[in-house]
């Protein structure tokens, strides 16, 4: 007997890309979907994408006006969350010189930024040292330790790494630093010797594991704050700073690290996109000026406009640019940084597709006719250190499984790592450094950072092959496009996409809905930049809805959507407001299609 939740839509069972094609609710979800309706008065529509993010009747009210009263936890209790607060409220009670030491992506400018903010505001001392990923790499490195201490630093805070820092925290302590380590990676049961602030940490029992960095510094400034009024440190004077203007750099890091947008979290994005719209921050409203961001800007603008300008300095340039952007208040200063990084997001575009395009090249090779392998693991000699991450991301969503992109130097690889759903990356990562397969290596589930040596290539691959292979087929097994609901073209409009948008944003663990066009006319497929193309689906009764495929090549559509040109397909596709030339319009960004039979 066939299940019941396991129904096809429109009975494909495979697409253009060729995966089947499911409801996002099954039996008991329709049902939830349908009770919301009742109780609370929504839309079928509202309340098919509320139940199909796992929200229940009871939960549907609050969940569309998430408020950090409710959901904001006590910062106590996060492990050695206290001894952290304590240590920084000496430090800025006796103006010691604090030195910042974050990474060189989006998450640690944003965690640098906040903490140097906070300490700016009570007139402490403090020192921003972002390391350059080709020549010290990512986390606290020993020269750099040795200059802040030079510098005058006695309290060396690390954000967004540090947590497996062994020898080279123990070295700043040996110069007399006092160390914290504010981070979110995943942690080995043996911690350096510093203050470890750290949802993951195995012995943290706070539940807060999603968090990204910046928000681990946000509930570290609550804290410290906190314990400030009640020394009455702040006065009409020196007034306390508004942590709650400070949530447009936790919702960028948060949406940027691919963080779930769930809970805690998905209410940093919401109140943080509310203080990104009011454009006080100099360096991100400059940054969303050469981002040609029209509009209010939404949690995807944050993932795919801004956050890669502020990672294009870490990659190919000066990684201390993102910090210093979202730290300036000089106007001018702050467009010149943001058209610097809008270059170099430019030149690491194209660095992109060149290494891409190798790299696929490598994996097909590796994967051979049958396609099977449970990751994929490619190197390159001139491959660029800062881009691997995004080649690994492209391998990923090319290829449906974990892969790896290694930038060889000698007797030794950089590597960054993308995971698949259902398969935890850093988990594997630990694990081959313990096995003494990698040099160093950590991450969390969805993304890790290795080196590795030249020869240990081989044994690498095999050992992925072993710990992910059962994982990776379940996951695999599993990969169907979930649908929301069915649409027109005419039904596609700017209203839906309002009522949509109160159940957002979406990222990570909160989908985007997926609507479909069913049985639409395809037509004028056509060509545009780079490696994306245009649509035209015109419905029986006449509407018509253009519609964009982007990175065709990569994704397989841009075989596909030419073949249906002319006859009537299937369109799985998302929806959202284009803002172009001060016209608000409904666009569909296209996921997959069928044919219709």
């Amino acid at each position: 007997m066939t299940d019941p939740n396991q129904r096809l839509f429109l009975d494909v069972a495979q697409s253009a890309l060729g995966r089947p094609w499911r409801p996002r609710l099954d039996i008991a979800g329709e049902q939830r979907a349908l009770a919301i309706v009742q109780r609370h008065g929504l839309s079928d529509i509202l309340a098919r994408v509320l139940a199909g993010r796992g929200i229940g009747i009871d939960e549907a009210s609050a969940y569309l006006d998430p408020t950090l009263r409710e959901l904001m936890p006590d910062p106590s209790s996060l492990r050695d969350m206290d001894a952290a607060v304590e240590r920084l409220v000496r430090a800025v009670t006796q103006k010691e010189t604090v030195a910042i030491f974050g990474d060189y992506d989006v998450d640690g400018a944003c965690s640098a930024a906040l903490l140097a903010s906070f300490l700016h505001a009570s007139g402490v001392p403090h020192l921003v040292r972002i390391p350059d990923r080709i020549f010290e790499g990512y986390g606290p490195n020993a020269e750099a330790i040795k200059e802040l201490r030079a510098a005058g630093a006695s309290l060396l805070v690390t954000v967004d790494c540090g947590t497996t820092s062994h020898e080279v925290l123990a070295g700043a302590k040996t110069l007399g630093l006092d160390v914290i380590v504010l981070d979110h990676h995943q942690a080995p049961e043996n911690l350096p010797d510093a203050l470890v602030v750290n949802p993951n940490r195995q012995d943290d029992l706070s539940g807060l594991g999603a968090l990204c960095a910046a928000g681990v510094v946000f509930m570290a400034l609550v804290g410290l704050n906190r314990a400030l009024r009640g020394m009455g440190f702040w006065t009409a004077s020196r007034p306390a700073p508004d942590l709650l203007q400070d949530l447009d750099l936790v919702a960028l890091a948060t949406v940027a690290d691919v963080a779930p947008l769930t809970g805690l979290n998905r209410a940093f994005v919401v109140k943080g996109l509310s203080v990104l719209r009011a454009r006080k921050r100099r360096g991100l409203a400059a940054l969303m000026d050469v981002a040609r961001l029209v509009g209010p800007p939404q949690a995807w603008h944050l993932g795919f406009l801004l956050g890669p300008r502020i990672n294009a300095g870490g990659r190919i340039g000066d990684a201390a640019l993102g910090a210093k952007l979202l730290l300036t208040e000089d106007p001018a200063e702050a467009e010149r940084i943001a058209a610097e990084l809008d270059r170099l997001n430019h030149e690491r575009r194209a660095i992109e597709l060149a290494t891409v395009e190798a790299a696929q090249a490598e994996a097909d090779m590796a994967l051979g006719q049958s396609g099977q392998g449970a990751a994929v693991v490619v190197a390159g000699e001139d491959w660029s250190p800062g881009i691997v991450g995004l080649v690994a991301s492209r391998l990923k969503e090319k290829f449906q499984r974990p892969a790896f992109a290694i930038a060889l130097n000698g007797r030794t690889g950089t590597g960054s790592g993308r995971s698949i759903a259902g398969v935890d990356l850093g988990s594997a990562v630990r694990a081959a450094v313990e096995a003494g397969i990698l040099v160093k290596g950590g991450g969390h589930a969805m993304a890790a950072g290795i080196t590795v040596s030249r020869e240990k290539l081989g044994e690498f691959r095999a050992f992925l092959e072993d710990k992910l292979a059962t994982k990776v087929a379940a996951a695999r097994e599993k990969d169907a496009l979930l649908i929301d609901s069915a649409v027109t073209a005419a039904g596609a409009t700017r209203d839906l996409v309002h009522a949509v948008a109160a159940a957002g944003p979406f990222g990570a663990s909160a989908p985007e809905p997926v609507f479909v066009l069913p049985r639409h006319r395809i037509t004028n497929v056509m060509p545009v930049g780079e490696d994306h193309l245009r649509v035209a689906a015109q419905a029986a009764g006449g509407a018509r809805l253009d519609a964009m495929a982007f990175r065709a090549s990569a994704s397989g559509l841009a075989e596909a959507l030419p073949a249906l040109n002319g006859g009537s397909a299937h369109l799985a596709v998302t929806l959202s407001l284009d803002h172009y030339g001060g016209r608000e319009r409904v666009q569909a960004r296209i996921l997959d299609a069928a044919r219709a039979e």
